[in-house]
């Protein structure tokens, strides 16, 4: 690496403690699908910074509004009532399940919000969590101690007391590990990080049918799935099943960090003044992106685009396995999250596929040492898309000789 992206990279380096294995460019500027880093090179963008800009960079409505918010008003903390944040919670509860929410600014304090108020709605006996092997729920102490990779906890032990992993699919095991202090199950309808990996419909049912018979609560973690990257607003509209709490975040304020928790009255009810907060959760400039950002994806044949966007770039990506089966066995996922999943010989050269995708201007990632992972925001065009798979087809020849 030389010239500018060098010079930026090395001056990081030496201020940045180092927990990420960061790619040898230093992105100034985005626009639609496109990245451009600070020499000039144009990248494709398919990725979307892991799920969340699903508008594309800078879209000229979110933008619009984020600006004409902070000329107003920036912060006041939650003490006060504001306009973006009452609006949001408006447009939320209208389009969802739920008539109370909490708003955060992340995915991994959604989740903490949720796992409190499960353990306060159901009393200090039943504080046990229980959610699926190769489940990601996010980076702090209570969220990796619910996520079901081991990877990810490693020393940090010993991880908060109440949380248990059921394998993957077997609803059995699941039912057997419900314990007297057990009060929710935490799932994904599709694990992003673990590979993804979509629920099959009938296992998501019977894990509601398990809550339903304990008295457990249902929480869908909805963070990478929720807002429109599955072709619904919320995955949960394709599976019939309603959840009891569910967490969103990433793509909500289109690159602005906010995140929010989504339940019904009568649990919410549990939390009252003091029991929760955040002094920045709400934020009028991040709420007013997120208001933005829902009303474009509400509009008219806007989230069909997406299920037809997904089913092509779906085509596609079977399409490589069947001309590369010694690389990849096919495809899955749901609307605009997608992965390649890939053989054995095809894991061991996953990190390199993704490396000369980035070389040729492609930006992808390798997920739950599985899969190829697409991520690309919902604008993206076919003609888009079919740049990505004849870049990804360039790479799995050269990878396949």
């Amino acid at each position: 690496m030389s010239g500018e992206n060098a010079s930026w990279a090395e001056r990081s380096d030496k201020v940045f403690m180092k927990t990420y294995a960061r790619y040898p460019a230093a992105m100034v500027k985005g626009e639609g699908c496109t990245l451009v880093d600070a020499e000039g090179r144009k990248f494709l963008d398919c990725l979307a910074g892991i799920a969340v800009c699903s508008l594309g960079h800078c879209h000229p409505a979110v933008t619009e509004a984020i600006c004409g918010q902070a000329r107003e008003l920036v912060h006041t903390s939650n003490l006060y009532y504001t306009l973006p944040q009452t609006e949001l919670a408006e447009l939320l509860t209208a389009n969802s399940f739920a008539d109370r929410i909490f708003l955060a600014n992340s995915g991994a304090e959604a989740n903490e919000a949720a796992i409190k108020l499960a353990r306060i709605w159901a009393g200090p006996e039943r504080y046990g969590i229980i959610s699926l092997a190769g489940s990601f729920h996010g980076r702090t102490l209570a969220t990796v101690a619910a996520t079901g990779q081991p990877k990810f906890q490693e020393g940090f032990e010993p991880m908060p007391e109440g949380f248990s992993h059921a394998p993957f699919g077997n609803l059995n095991v699941l039912d057997a590990m419900v314990a007297d202090q057990t009060c929710a199950i935490l799932c994904e309808p599709l694990q992003g990080e673990g590979g993804v990996r979509p629920l099959d419909i009938e296992y998501l049912k019977g894990v509601e049918k398990i809550c339903r018979n304990h008295n457990l609560l249902l929480i869908f973690d909805e963070i990478q799935t929720g807002i429109g990257r599955t072709g619904t607003f919320f995955a949960y509209e394709q599976l019939g099943i309603v959840p009891d709490i569910m967490t969103i975040a990433k793509a909500l304020g289109n690159g602005l960090p906010i995140g929010a928790m989504l339940t019904r009255k009568e649990i919410a009810a549990s939390f009252v003044p003091g029991t929760h907060g955040s002094t920045f959760g709400g934020n009028p400039v991040a709420a007013a992106a997120a208001v933005a950002t829902i009303k474009i994806m509400l509009e008219d044949g806007f989230l069909a685009a997406v299920q037809e966007k997904g089913a092509y770039l779906q085509a596609g990506l079977e399409g490589l396995a069947s001309r590369f089966p010694a690389l990849a066995t096919g495809a899955r996922g749901m609307g605009l999250i997608r992965g390649l999943v890939l053989t054995e010989k095809g894991i061991t050269v996953g990190p390199d596929m993704v490396n000369r995708l980035f070389e040729k201007g492609v930006l992808i990632n390798f997920a739950g040492n599985a899969v190829l992972r697409f991520l690309p925001p919902l604008i993206i065009s076919k003609e888009e898309i079919d740049q990505l798979l004849t870049a990804l087809g360039e790479v799995m020849a050269d990878c396949n000789s």
